[in-house]
């Protein structure tokens, strides 16, 4: 058990009075085509419209206006590497309190700058997390500073639960939450304000599948930690001590997302909401395209709770959409090498109008007898089917082809 005491519904009112008017109050919107899609009647909380595009100005921003005369002169600390670090680092600048962020030296360059861009004093320290939230422990004993923790802080967990309040105001008949999971600051706030309000109300919870950190602790599993995920933001190998408690008092469910259906809502937010989104904020509604039956009839919320998303990454993920959807396609034709058979082969793509992206040959590193190439052919079109046609019509004129395939 933990000597800190859970916010209450009066300190998470309290907290949206407080930080009125410093944070955007962001629309929450019905999506018509996303709940065609599962079934269910879908609202989305966009969250990445914040200043800093994520919600967590609402946590950092509660906690620095609570600060004693004294401690806002001396400053906080804090250890942290994404949106944490710049909503802590633009409210502190903006409220004239110094901030000092720790973070891992392999922390790219990019949100080194982007936080010390809202007037934070950054130090890198250590190879891994652990080593730089050490380092922010000591630095905090050692100068007196305030330590804002990322989601287990009662003051931080009241601010994140103003989401809530805000959804059932504009939402007053939703009958569930689904909300992501890292900490658990952001569910443990909502569940609390929504608990109150409308106890009859679910709540959702949602982790990527390679981090089920706060899954294992509510509920005794013993589900593997770790890997590469889009997720990063909810990427928590261990939870919260006080959000735990919560979770496991308020929360009915957590599910499990794959990777694959975040990159799909991803690309599906741009396509449908033409909001960019990174993996964690889209794991909310990952979670009801994996499983629409178990949304299918509710009135649903879910907060895309951040975007900040690297532009090369997004970029990825909108192409892998693509050749997961059938409309880009990397095929390998089996041809004999000699002139003419290149223009055979674009035949059939004209044909059946269909855009050559690039075309590799490979002659040398392959198994193919030595009269034989190997060509590579990226292709774009305007659905599955037409690349279906192609492939057939390549067939019909002796080639052998072989698609590759995502997961």
């Amino acid at each position: 058990m933990t000597n800190l005491t859970a916010p209450t519904l009066d300190d998470i009112r309290a907290a949206a009075r407080r930080i009125e008017g410093a944070v955007v109050r962001t629309p929450t919107l019905l999506s018509r085509s996303l709940s065609d899609m599962i079934g269910a009647e879908v609202w989305l909380k966009f969250e990445n419209l914040q200043f800093t595009a994520a919600y967590k100005e609402r946590g950092a921003l509660n906690k620095l206006l609570q600060l004693s005369p004294d401690h806002r002169a001396k400053g906080v600390v804090t250890a942290s590497a994404g949106n944490h670090a710049q909503a802590l680092a633009y409210h502190g600048h903006r409220l004239g309190i110094p901030v000092t962020i720790v973070m891992p030296e392999a922390t790219p360059m990019m949100k080194v700058t982007q936080t010390e861009g809202h007037g934070a004093t950054v130090i890198l320290r250590g190879a891994m997390f652990d080593d730089a939230y050490a380092y922010a422990c000591e630095l905090e004993l050692e100068r007196d500073l305030v330590f804002v923790h990322a989601f287990d802080d009662p003051a931080v967990i009241a601010g994140q639960g103003t989401i809530a309040l805000e959804m059932l105001a504009d939402a007053p008949d939703l009958d569930l939450l689904v909300v992501p999971i890292g900490g658990g600051g952001l569910i443990s706030g909502m569940a609390t304000a929504a608990k109150a309000i409308k106890p009859g109300i679910e709540v959702v919870g949602i982790e990527a599948e390679l981090y089920p950190s706060m899954k294992n602790v509510v509920e005794g599993g013993h589900w593997p930690i770790g890997g590469d995920t889009i997720a990063e933001g909810i990427a928590v190998k261990e939870p919260g001590v006080l959000t735990r408690e919560i979770i496991g008092a308020l929360v009915d469910d957590i599910r499990l997302v794959a990777e694959r259906d975040i990159e799909h809502a991803v690309a599906l937010l741009v396509a449908i909401e033409k909001t960019v989104v990174e993996g964690a904020g889209a794991a909310g509604l990952a979670a009801m395209l994996a499983e629409p039956g178990r949304y299918a009839g509710r009135k649903v919320g879910t907060v895309l709770c951040g975007g900040n998303i690297d532009t090369h990454l997004l970029a990825n993920v909108l192409v892998r959409e693509l050749v997961r959807s059938g409309r880009v396609a990397r095929l390998a034709i089996l041809a004999p090498d000699r002139p003419g058979v290149l223009v055979r082969i674009a035949e059939c793509f004209l044909q059946h109008r269909v855009n050559i992206i690039e075309v590799h040959h490979q002659r040398i590193f392959t198994t193919l007898p030595a009269k034989d190439t190997l060509i590579e052919v990226e292709c774009e079109a305007r659905d599955a089917a037409a690349v279906d046609r192609v492939i057939e019509a390549l067939g019909e004129a002796q080639f052998r082809v072989e698609r590759s395939l995502l997961d």
